[in-house]
């Protein structure tokens, strides 16, 4: 697991070294009085670039794994100069949160439909010791899981509700619910490389190019049934209304005759697409 430290400050341990690397020049200028003057220029220099290896800057929301040997010391989180072991090799890890735009795919719905999708994730990481060593590359792990989770969101629903009205959760309709779906199951999947996900949205959803025309017409002919369905509901309330009226305020007395042929032309009026050319009738309702 993740154990974040803190080391020593860095800025002691760098005037030391600049101390050591110019008394180290002026020794080993004076190295042709003495033989000991060179040999203390040389232990000068390298003890100042061993104290130089061990210091490190880290920057704002980076950090610094630590590795002693192969074996796991910490994490450095805290930005600024650090000295450390010289013996430690470090492995740095940023912090950020990224964004992650992932190429439309082209995958088959519950239903069997070729739809293309894409999706836009944001994380970062979370976990140091999990992202530099449970996973050989998180930045690989990211984009192969999220695409994995991006196929598996779009075998498990359908893409509207054409097909399977019992749906419940739709790609099309179901917005942040599917949204939460997604983000769910990244989380599950890159929980093993210490990733945390802050966000994730579907960016791109459609049909197939093979298949967009046939469906647009098919949602098309959807509507026009829906539509033409309140219309006929509408109008046959309102011929009801109208022949109670009449019957009620004893306007016309219609007998079962004229009441059909009144029906029959409220309905051509009330359900056509165009507006009707009315014909005035100067005899009498049975010529």
């Amino acid at each position: 697991m993740e154990q974040e430290i803190k080391p020593l400050s860095g800025f002691l341990a760098l005037t030391i070294s600049l101390i050591l690397l110019v008394l180290g020049f002026y020794y080993f200028a004076q190295f042709n009085t003495s033989l000991w003057y060179l040999a203390l220029a040389i232990f000068m220099f390298i003890t100042s670039l061993f104290l130089m290896k061990g210091l490190m800057i880290i920057q704002p929301n980076h950090s610094r794994v630590l590795n002693f040997f192969g074996k796991y010391v910490g994490t450095v989180k805290e930005n600024g100069l650090f000295f450390i072991n010289p013996f430690y090799s470090t492995f740095k890890i940023s912090l950020r949160a990224q964004n992650l735009q992932g190429q439309q795919l082209k995958v088959n719905d519950k239903m069997g439909n070729p739809i293309e999708i894409g999706a836009v994730i944001v994380w970062k990481v979370g976990d140091t010791y999990k992202a530099a060593y449970e996973v050989a590359d998180y930045d690989e792990y990211v984009n192969k899981q999220s695409e994995a989770a991006i196929r598996h969101l779009a075998v498990s629903f359908p893409y509207d509700n054409l097909e399977d009205e019992k749906a419940d959760i739709t790609l099309r309709e179901g917005g942040d619910k599917v949204n939460q779906i997604l983000e769910n199951e990244l989380t599950e999947r890159l929980a093993p490389a210490g990733i945390v996900i802050l966000e994730a949205r579907l960016s791109h959803l459609a049909y197939a190019p093979e298949i967009a025309g046939a469906m647009l017409q098919r949602q098309q002919a959807t509507a026009i049934v829906a539509a033409r369905t309140k219309i006929v509901e509408g109008a046959v309330g309102m011929v009801d209304l109208a022949l109670k009226k009449l019957s009620a305020e004893n306007i016309v007395d219609l007998d079962d005759e004229k009441k059909a042929a009144m029906v029959s032309n409220l309905m051509v009026v009330l359900c056509g697409e165009k507006a009707a050319t009315p014909i005035l009738n100067a005899g009498t309702l049975y010529q």
